[in-house]
C-alpha cells in the first residue's frame, strides 16, 4: 500500500495561503538552507505557516493554536490516528530550528508595495506616498533578551520589560509596510532609519517626523532617488532665501560644523556641493489638544506649482495615518498586555517578521475587496474595518484547510 500522505503536508493558514503560498515558502526554505534532509513531525514549511498563525491568535497558548490549525482537516477525512498535537516544548525547539532568516526574507520577497494607478489615497502628482514611524514593544523578560535588548531606565529604575524598536517605511494609502528593521530601544528612530533609506525608490514620495531628520540622513535619503516631505524641528537653521507666491520660501540645508564655522569665521565659503536645496512649508494646527501647534516642513520638491504648500499641509497628514497602521500591530493584532511571546532574541525577531507579514497579508485582502467593485466604483480601503478584516482571517484559518495539488507520486519522495 502506498505511504499515505503526512498529516502535518495538509496544514495551511487559509486565505493567507494565498499571499504565503506553499512553493515561495519551500523557496524561501531552501535558499536560507532550512530544508530538512529527514522526515520530522513538525516539517519547516509547516512551523513557518504554525509562526504565522501565533500571529493572528496572540490569546492563545503553542499547542491550542496547533489545534486551530489542524482542525480543519478532522472533516476532510485526513486526520491520522498516529498523529498527535506536538508539546509546547516540541514547537519551542522546531521554531529554534527554523530561526529567523526564513520570516525575514519571505517578508522582502513578499512585502512590496501593492497600490495601483487608481488606488485612492496613495499618490501625490505621480509619485507613491510613503511614511517612515517607528514602534516599540515589550519582550518576555529573559535574561537572553535583557543582555540582546536592554530595559529603559524608568523613574530611578528599569522599565518592567526588556524593548525592541521596530522602525517600518509604509504605503499610506494601503498601510501596507513594504520595510522594517529593528534592534534594541536604545537605538533610535534616525538609526534605524538610516537602514530603511536602501528601500527608498524614485517613485516614492517619502514622509517622515521630525525625529528623523538630520543633515547627512536627508543626503541619503535624497540619493535615492525618493522625494521627501519631512517634519523638522522648530530650532532648525531654515535661512528664507526667497519667499515663493504659495507661502512657502526657498532654503538651504548645511552641516551643522559648516554652518558654525561660517559663523565664526572659521570658512569663507562652505564646501562645493555641500548646500542642498529645499522649500520650506510653515503653517498651524489647532485641532490637536485645542492649542496652537507650528509645523515646519522640508520639502525636496522644489517647484512649488508641482507641489503648492497647501496640498503638501494636506498630505503631511497622511503621515499619522501611518501610526494607525502601527497602532493595528501593537492595538490590534497584539494581546491587551502587548508583550510578545519570545523569550530569545532569535525568535523574538522571528515573530516580529511573522507579526509583519500577517498584517501585509490582512492589508493585501482588504485592498483586493475594496478595489472588487472596479477602478470606478471601488472603495477607499480606509473605509474598511482593520478588526473585521483580521477576524475574519482567523475565522478563514480555523474552517479552512489548504492542500497542495502536488501528484502522490512527489508526496511519497518528499522530504520536508
Amino acid at each position: 500500500m502506498p505511504s499515505a500522505r503526512r498529516f502535518t503536508d495538509g496544514i495551511s493558514i487559509g486565505v493567507l495561503a494565498r499571499v504565503f503560498d506553499r512553493d515561495l515558502v519551500d523557496e524561501v526554505l531552501a535558499e536560507t538552507g532550512r530544508r530538512e534532509r529527514r522526515s520530522r513531525l513538525l516539517p519547516a514549511r509547516v512551523v513557518v505557516y504554525y509562526v504565522l498563525a501565533l500571529c493572528l491568535f496572540f490569546d492563545d497558548g503553542y499547542e491550542e493554536v496547533m489545534r486551530k490549525l489542524v482542525d480543519g482537516l478532522r472533516f476532510l477525512g485526513t486526520w491520522r490516528q498516529g498523529w498527535t498535537v506536538p508539546t509546547t516544548g516540541a514547537i519551542s525547539q522546531a521554531r529554534g530550528r527554523l530561526g529567523e532568516a526564513p520570516l525575514r526574507v519571505l517578508f522582502d520577497r513578499v512585502a512590496v508595495p501593492m497600490a495601483h494607478a487608481g488606488t485612492r489615497g496613495a499618490w501625490f502628482h505621480g509619485w507613491r506616498v510613503m511614511a517612515v514611524d517607528g514602534v516599540v514593544l515589550d519582550l518576555p523578560d529573559t535574561a537572553a533578551n535583557v543582555a540582546e535588548f536592554g530595559k529603559k531606565p524608568h523613574k530611578g529604575g528599569q522599565s518592567p520589560f526588556p524593548q525592541v524598536r521596530i522602525m517600518g517605511l509604509g504605503e499610506c494609502g494601503t498601510h501596507a509596510i513594504v520595510a522594517a528593521e529593528l534592534d534594541s530601544w536604545r537605538v533610535q528612530e534616525r538609526g534605524l532609519c538610516e537602514r530603511l533609506v536602501a528601500a527608498f525608490e524614485p517613485d516614492m514620495l517619502v514622509l517622515a517626523d521630525r525625529g528623523v531628520f538630520s543633515y547627512d540622513l536627508w543626503q541619503r535619503a535624497r540619493r535615492s532617488g525618493a522625494q521627501l516631505v519631512w517634519r523638522v524641528r522648530d530650532d532648525v537653521d531654515l535661512p528664507v532665501l526667497g519667499w515663493l507666491p504659495d507661502g512657502s520660501y526657498r532654503s538651504e540645508l548645511l552641516p551643522s560644523k559648516v554652518k558654525a564655522d561660517l559663523k565664526r569665521g572659521k570658512r569663507s565659503r562652505a564646501p562645493e556641493g555641500s548646500r542642498l536645496p529645499v522649500r520650506v512649508v510653515e503653517y498651524s494646527v489647532t485641532d490637536r489638544g485645542g492649542q496652537p501647534e507650528m509645523i515646519r516642513l522640508v520639502v525636496s520638491i522644489m517647484d512649488r506649482e508641482v507641489a503648492p504648500a497647501v496640498e503638501l499641509a494636506v498630505l503631511y497628514r497622511q503621515r499619522w495615518e501611518f501610526e494607525l497602521t502601527l497602532d493595528e500591530i501593537e492595538t490590534h493584532q497584539m494581546p491587551h498586555g502587548r508583550v510578545l511571546r519570545s523569550k530569545s532574541p532569535e525568535l523574538v525577531r522571528q515573530e516580529i517578521w511573522a507579526l509583519l507579514l500577517t498584517h501585509y497579508a490582512v492589508r493585501a485582502l482588504m485592498l483586493e475587496a475594496a478595489e472588487g467593485l472596479g477602478p470606478d466604483d471601488g472603495l477607499d480601503v480606509d473605509g474598511l474595518s482593520f478588526v473585521r478584516s483580521l477576524n475574519a482571517v482567523r475565522r478563514q484559518v480555523t474552517n479552512q484547510a489548504g492542500f497542495s495539488p502536488s501528484p502522490p507520486e512527489e508526496r511519497d519522495h518528499r522530504d520536508a
